[in-house]
Parts: structure tokens; C-alpha cells; sequence
């Protein structure tokens, strides 16, 4: 009996032994097949990156090898935006202007710092009255053709040579080189034409070539002048859409006429 117990439990034991191994061997299965999913997992993104360039050589073939690269892709979706081309500016005309830009524009300061335009008031006068007289103003953003050479083309394109013709500029700043070359061919052309500038400003007026242009502007027949305040209240009270504002000449505008008559008469000697 003794013989036959320790038999029994030991073949218990053996099982016992035998089960545990095979419940290990289906844990050491199971590791495996969780160890070997990851593997998959990672081999799945390595062909992404693979995709744009398949899309960029594409792109390249279509463009004519224009697209160089991610680089040079530039999109909204990133943020960044291709340059647009926008048209050059264009001069503006009309009859009257905003009081700002006047009293910004026309000031007669001795640096004319931030003020990049022209602006240039005009009245024309015919003889014989059988046309009324033309007023407006033009202004420009040294872009295109400056206000002096537009007036030509706008306002004045046509030219009659038994026509008289008195014009009359107030222009913030008397004219560059090559304009004032081109007006100085104007009038000698056009015996009948006549033109008197008032200007608020001499523009560059140290510089020599500027000199000796508006000295051939002058020997060609125009009369240049300086804005005095009377000049500018007359301006005002013409050519701004005032509505109900008033205007006072600045403290130093007689001062800095004075000033700007003396370059002038020293330029004209």
C-alpha cells in the first residue's frame, strides 16, 4: 500500500511538472507572437516618407523641372504665400483734394521727409474766353510719369497753334531733371503756350544738374516762383474739398518763403 501511494503521488508530481512546462511553452508562444507585432507595426511607415518624392519628381516632369524639392512648394497650408505683382501706380486726377494732403503735401518745409508725390494743382486759360477755363489737380507716386509730364497727356494732349494757352501750376515741389527738361522742350515747341509754376518746395535743389535744369526751364520761357501764403490760402480755398474747415499758413510759412526765394534767385543768377 505504502508502495503503491508513493507511486501515485509521484506520477501527480510528473504531471504536475509536465503541465507547467507546457503552460510555459504556450506563455513563451504568446511572447512571441506579441514580440514579432511590433516589427510589422514599424516596417508600415517606412514607405511614407517614399511618397512625396514619387509626387515632387511628378511635379518636376510636369513643370518642366520648375519645382525644386519640398522648398519649393509654397502654399497657403504652410503659411507662406507666393509674391503677387501689383500694378504700378497710376496718376490720379479730379478736381479737388482731401485737406490732409494738402496740409501734409504742400507744406513748405525746408526737408521734405515722407513726401514721395507730386501734387500738382492747374488752371488753364485760352484767349478770346470761348472755352472755360480748366481746373483740377493731379497727383503721382514717382512711379509712372510724374504729374508734370501726365498734364501733357491727360489734360493737355492736343495743342492748337493759333490757340493762346496761360497756364497756371501750384505744383509742392518744383520739378525733377527730367522733367524739367522735357517742359523746357514743351515750350519751345509751343510758341503759344505759356506757363507760370508756383512751387511750395525746391526739390534737390543743391544738386547740380538740378540747377542747371531749371535754369533751361526758364530760358525756354516758364516763370518759376515760390509759394507765398497767400498762394496757399488761394490753393485752399480753390482746389481742397474743405467743407467746412478752415485754413491758417503756418507759423513758419513766411519764413521758409523767404528762405526758398533766396536758393531760387541764387539758382536763376
Amino acid at each position: 500500500m505504502a508502495d503503491r501511494n508513493s507511486r501515485s503521488s509521484v506520477k501527480k508530481k510528473e504531471k504536475k511538472v509536465e503541465n507547467k512546462a507546457h503552460e510555459d511553452k504556450e506563455k513563451e508562444k504568446v511572447k512571441e507572437k506579441t514580440a514579432k507585432k511590433p516589427d510589422k507595426l514599424v516596417k508600415k511607415p517606412e514607405k511614407t516618407p517614399e511618397q512625396p518624392k514619387a509626387e515632387e519628381e511628378t511635379r518636376k516632369e510636369d513643370d518642366g523641372g520648375t519645382v525644386e524639392g519640398a522648398e519649393g512648394k509654397k502654399t497657403e497650408e504652410n503659411g507662406e504665400f507666393q509674391p503677387i505683382e501689383l500694378p504700378p501706380f497710376e496718376i490720379v486726377t479730379g478736381e479737388q483734394m482731401s485737406p490732409f494732403y494738402f496740409k501734409f503735401q504742400f507744406r513748405n518745409v525746408e526737408y521734405s521727409s515722407g513726401r514721395n508725390k507730386t501734387l500738382l494743382c492747374f488752371r488753364v486759360d485760352t484767349t478770346g474766353g470761348s472755352v472755360e477755363p480748366l481746373n483740377g489737380y493731379m497727383e503721382d507716386e514717382h512711379a509712372t510719369a510724374h504729374a508734370e509730364e501726365a498734364f501733357f497727356q491727360q489734360v493737355l494732349p492736343n495743342y492748337n497753334s493759333s490757340q493762346e494757352y496761360n497756364v497756371t501750376w501750384y505744383v509742392s515741389s518744383s520739378p525733377c531733371v527730367a522733367c524739367a527738361a522735357k517742359l523746357a522742350n514743351i515750350l519751345q515747341q509751343r510758341k503759344k503756350l505759356h506757363l507760370c509754376i508756383f512751387c511750395s518746395r525746391l526739390f534737390e535743389w543743391e544738386q547740380p544738374e538740378i540747377v542747371e535744369g531749371l535754369k533751361a526751364l526758364v530760358s525756354a520761357g516758364c516763370k518759376l516762383r515760390m509759394m507765398k501764403p497767400s498762394d496757399f490760402l488761394h490753393v485752399w480755398e480753390t482746389y481742397v474739398e474743405k467743407e467746412e474747415q478752415s485754413f491758417t499758413p503756418w507759423e513758419d510759412c513766411q519764413e521758409n518763403y523767404d528762405y526758398y526765394v533766396e536758393k531760387l534767385a541764387a539758382i536763376l543768377k
